[in-house]
């Protein structure tokens, strides 16, 4: 029996080193985005943890200075907050589109392995068929040995 060598196979090889890679970046985006919505979160917990401070301050006596201070420290923490939101938009977006190569990628493979074994399949066919064509001759062959030596020997009878 002859062997299966399917012609494109070093392409396939490329399309599941390309998949890897793709899958790779994928996660390398997760993780971005985790740290990114981590980050933000630490910021609503500073934000909060002022808040909380501010709501003191009002309670007991006064202190104007300490009052403004901590109104500030809100502020800010809000325009951290603002551009950490457009940091995990960015990391969102870059998740996207690693996903949507992923995607792509494993279309790719999947057709080239999809090809490989349609490949198999008529390389299976032309197997049998050679086998085949290989039996008849055989047949052919036996069956005709058998007349001649039937013949050959009514004939000298």
């Amino acid at each position: 029996m002859a062997r299966f060598r399917y012609s494109m196979q070093s392409i396939l090889n490329i399309k599941l080193k390309m998949e890897t890679q793709a899958k790779q970046e994928f996660s390398a985006a997760r993780i971005a985005l985790d740290e990114e919505e981590e980050r933000l979160q630490a910021l609503y917990d500073r934000k909060s943890g002022y808040e909380e401070a501010g709501k003191k301050l009002l309670s007991g006596a006064l202190k104007l200075r300490e009052i403004n201070e901590n109104k500030m420290a809100i502020r800010c923490m809000e325009d951290y907050i603002e551009k950490q939101r457009i940091n995990v938009d960015m990391a969102e977006k870059k998740l996207e589109r690693a996903r949507e190569k992923l995607a792509e990628v494993r279309m790719e493979r999947k057709t080239h392995e999809t090809l490989k074994e349609k490949a198999f399949e008529a390389f299976l066919m032309e197997e049998k068929r050679q086998e085949s064509k290989e039996i008849d001759q055989l047949t052919s062959y036996t069956y005709g040995q058998r007349r001649s030596v039937e013949s050959a020997v009514s004939a000298s009878v």
